[in-house]
């Protein structure tokens, strides 16, 4: 296991991140695993020398983060971890069960330490940026948990650049804790972050840690999954001719490597320059192993480019581009140029 400094910070993480999206409650999702089932997966991450795990209260409606408590409390010694959890979307009811206002965060972050059961975590994240609440109020409830302890550091995930910005802009002219870690989506058929995100992390310090590796499963090209046949949201963000020709191009270069898929996919990710961790969210130890080999394998400038030539230019996924994303395809015409693009056939 290769292990880095987390951005500027002291905090020294293994750059394969455990994911655990995929473990709680199957009322949640039909792809998710019980107890019984993520148990050898924390276990053999533990003993690849994973030492970074990855959580949020959304997952399986907080069930997420009960399971991985319990299991970690009977496998592992939680001092040597560093687990991180993410606060934003909705879980329980009521109107403010949601968002980044001081009432969710301060409410969130104890809920999140009795079902980890934990005193703390080691990053407590922002899972996007809430528009609707002022960034002062967000980020002093941020402050106040790490001095309260509870956190040891916060961080972010999946926003634009210029909301990252106002953030450490906030930080900067009050004297708040600023975040250590941007969690942001990055893979071969997504890499719109490269374009501003990914430069302006490196230049304020800010650690990068990439999700959705493999496209939500895509690049797996596994196509008849459970998980790419029922996830949503592989079907809004990666359903296009331009992700489906990336896929494709993974399947040829992997076949002609000898590995899978998935392992062309991460060393793609893992050798970014931009990247320092990646996060593995894994239905099997033999998963977690195909990563764990992603470490080492280095692609040729042959493979390299083989893997980027379908790349083409997309809208940024984010939860402000929900449902309105344009897919990389061409559209069809409208108005007087309906009428062109017939009489052009006709004649």
């Amino acid at each position: 296991m290769q292990y880095i400094h987390l951005g500027q910070s002291g905090l020294k993480v293994s750059r394969l991140c455990l994911g655990t999206m995929n473990m709680g409650s199957k009322q949640w999702k039909p792809w998710i695993f019980d107890e019984a089932q993520s148990e050898p997966l924390i276990r053999h991450a533990l003993e690849q020398g994973i030492n970074f795990i990855d959580l949020a209260d959304f997952y399986s409606s907080g069930a997420g983060e009960e399971v991985v408590g319990r299991v970690v409390s009977r496998i592992a010694n939680r001092d040597e971890l560093v687990l991180t959890t993410k606060v934003g979307y909705p879980i329980g009811g009521g109107l403010n069960n949601q968002g980044h206002s001081r009432k969710h965060i301060m409410d969130s972050i104890d809920a999140s330490l009795r079902r980890l059961g934990t005193d703390y975590v080691d990053i407590y994240m922002l899972h996007y940026f809430d528009v609707n609440t002022p960034v002062e109020e967000t980020w002093a409830a941020m402050d106040a948990i790490v001095r309260s302890g509870k956190a040891r550091y916060v961080g972010v995930s999946t926003m634009y650049t210029w909301q990252l910005a106002k953030i450490l802009w906030c930080c900067e002219r009050n004297g708040f804790v600023k975040p250590i870690n941007m969690q942001l989506q990055l893979n071969c058929a997504y890499r719109e972050e490269e374009r501003e995100m990914i430069p302006f992390c490196r230049d304020q310090g800010l650690g990068v840690s990439v999700f959705s590796p493999l496209a939500r499963g895509l690049l797996s090209c596994d196509f008849n999954s459970v998980r790419n046949k029922t996830d949503f949201f592989t079907q809004e963000m990666y359903a296009d001719g331009a992700s489906l020709d990336v896929a494709h191009s993974v399947s040829r270069v992997a076949a002609l490597r000898g590995v899978t898929p998935a392992q062309v996919a991460q060393s793609w990710v893992l050798h970014h320059p931009g990247v320092d961790c990646m996060l593995v969210g894994a239905d099997s130890v033999a998963q977690i192993d195909t990563a764990v080999a992603a470490l080492e394998t280095e692609l040729s400038a042959d493979e390299l480019y083989e893997l980027e030539r379908n790349y083409t230019p997309c809208d940024v996924i984010n939860d402000y581009t929900a449902g309105k994303r344009i897919a990389r395809e061409p559209r069809p015409a409208q108005g007087i140029f309906i009428d062109e693009l017939n009489a052009r056939k006709i004649a």
